[in-house]
């Protein structure tokens, strides 16, 4: 049977982007979404619910995530679910995670309460933080899952 795994969020960066790279020299940012939901209840109150969700980016996205984004900014996101799946070390314990592999972003407007446009004055670029020799990184191509590192706390390179 076919099936299909695809995600469309937009929403709000909760923190900077942390950008890495592998031992290959793929770049690697990782980002927090919170994602708000808003409907009125049969009392006509206003209700809010917010989502947060770990999305990682992989290649040049990845550099002008790091570069470009900040807490509070905007940013629609097109990728696909992944779970994480670990033993905790200390507790012995099976441990899961479900997160987001971007496989398209699209940065919007400046944080909330600005206009959509983007900031009243223009954000200042990161400089570029320096590639660890290897070969050119295919852009816009995420790697293949066993590629990317298990996400143990000891393991992960964040």
């Amino acid at each position: 049977m076919a099936g299909m795994n695809k995600v469309i969020l937009m929403g709000n960066l909760t923190r900077d982007p942390e950008l890495r790279y592998l031992p290959k020299g793929t770049a690697v940012a990782k980002i927090g979404m919170a994602v708000n939901r808003a409907w009125r209840n049969e009392a006509g109150e206003l209700k809010e619910e917010v989502t947060f969700v770990d999305i990682e980016v992989f290649g040049r996205q990845a550099e002008s995530v790091g570069q470009y984004m900040r807490k509070g900014r905007s940013m629609l996101v097109e990728g696909r679910l992944k779970l994480d799946t670990w033993e905790d070390k200390q507790t012995q314990q099976k441990r899961s995670k479900l997160g987001v592999i971007a496989e398209v972003v699209h940065f919007l407007g400046g944080p909330r309460g600005e206009a959509e446009g983007g900031d009243s004055t223009p954000a200042q670029p990161r400089p570029p933080r320096p590639a660890a020799p290897s070969a050119p990184v295919k852009p816009q191509e995420p790697p293949n899952d066993s590629d990317v590192p298990p996400h143990e706390e000891d393991d992960v390179p964040f």
